[in-house]
């Protein structure tokens, strides 16, 4: 008689016995993890026995109170600009998929301009914008005008960096957020209008929740571009950023090296703050697009698969069951 028996005849069944499975051997793994590290410490025995880098002056400037200060101006510039910058992108993402000729047209042509030529250039031109327009004059036009602004009496240089770089990025946010919305099933759209929304509302309460799972990471990502990019600022030109602060006190003393090094470690520091950012609002957005069962989810599913097929019982039926 078979040592082992059909499960059907009732008879006990012995359990196979577990394979021992041996592991392979990966040394090319290992060598090269060594090596990376030989590397890397020589770089960095390198570096902290160079006195080109001057560690004393970059541990003197590190907590500086202009760096401080700097670095804190450095968010608040990356945070007004990428604020206008989602709002705007949302609009010209809206005008883009709009049925609206016009409108489809002028977010085409805004997108071709910003996204055609270089941040840099476009905020020199920012920076020349006292003496190109001298004067605005708000009004009615050659009839009247209510106000007089002078822009050249004007010290807005911090105002004409957040909107160079926020027009700037408002076009890469409107592709974003467009391919966001073009990730929405189609069927929901028909859904929404089968219910009597509008075009807008069906945007705006149906497309663009749903699309946030596909716009947050690229989005978290021009966040920590616009915060590197606001090191071009200086051609507003603005100093009081992180990287201006920097290059006017290495100016001042000579030691270019440390100082960059300080404004490195800053960037470092507050990009690894929004990393982490990132990574909580997309574990948020991703609820319910790919679950892991647990354990016990799975043992339970198992037992439920090994279980027989029962109908249930229908009082109504001569026989107690289903027909």
């Amino acid at each position: 008689m078979s040592e082992h028996t059909h499960p059907s005849s009732g008879a006990p069944a012995t359990e196979p016995e577990p394979i021992q499975a041996v592991p392979l051997r990966h040394p090319g793994r290992w060598i090269s993890g060594a090596l990376v590290l030989i590397g890397l410490g020589l770089f960095l025995w390198g570096a902290a026995t160079n006195d080109a880098y001057r560690w004393d002056v970059y541990g003197q400037y590190l907590f500086d109170s202009r760096i401080t200060a700097a670095a804190w101006k450095t968010v608040q510039l990356t945070a007004l600009a990428m604020l206008i910058a989602v709002l705007l992108g949302v609009l010209l993402a809206v005008m883009r998929l709009s049925p609206n000729p016009v409108l489809k047209s002028v977010s085409w042509l805004y997108l071709w301009v910003f996204r055609g030529t270089p941040v840099y250039v476009q905020l020199v031109l920012w920076g020349l914008f006292p003496s190109i327009y001298k004067q605005i004059d708000l009004g009615i036009p050659f009839v009247h005008q209510f106000v007089h602004i002078d822009v050249q009496g004007l010290n807005a240089a911090f105002l004409f960096a957040v909107v160079g770089l926020a027009l700037n990025e408002a076009a890469y946010m409107a592709e974003i957020v467009r391919a966001g919305i073009g990730s929405v099933p189609e069927g929901q759209v028909e859904a929404s209008t089968a219910l009597g929304m509008s075009w807008s509302q069906t945007i705006r309460r149906t497309v663009l929740p749903q699309a946030m799972r596909v716009i947050i990471p690229p989005t978290g990502n021009e966040l920590i571009s616009m915060l590197k990019t606001t090191s071009l600022v200086a051609a507003v030109p603005y100093s009081l950023e992180l990287y201006g602060r920097a290059r006017d006190i290495s100016g001042a003393n000579f030691q270019p090296i440390p100082l960059l090094l300080v404004a490195a470690t800053w960037y470092l520091a507050i990009t690894s703050v929004l990393m982490v950012g990132q990574y909580f609002i997309e574990r948020h957005y991703s609820k319910g697009l790919s679950r892991h069962l647990t354990n016990r989810q799975l043992q339970a599913l198992a037992d439920a698969q090994e279980l027989p097929a029962v109908a249930p019982k229908n009082p109504n039926h001569p026989g107690g069951g289903l027909a």
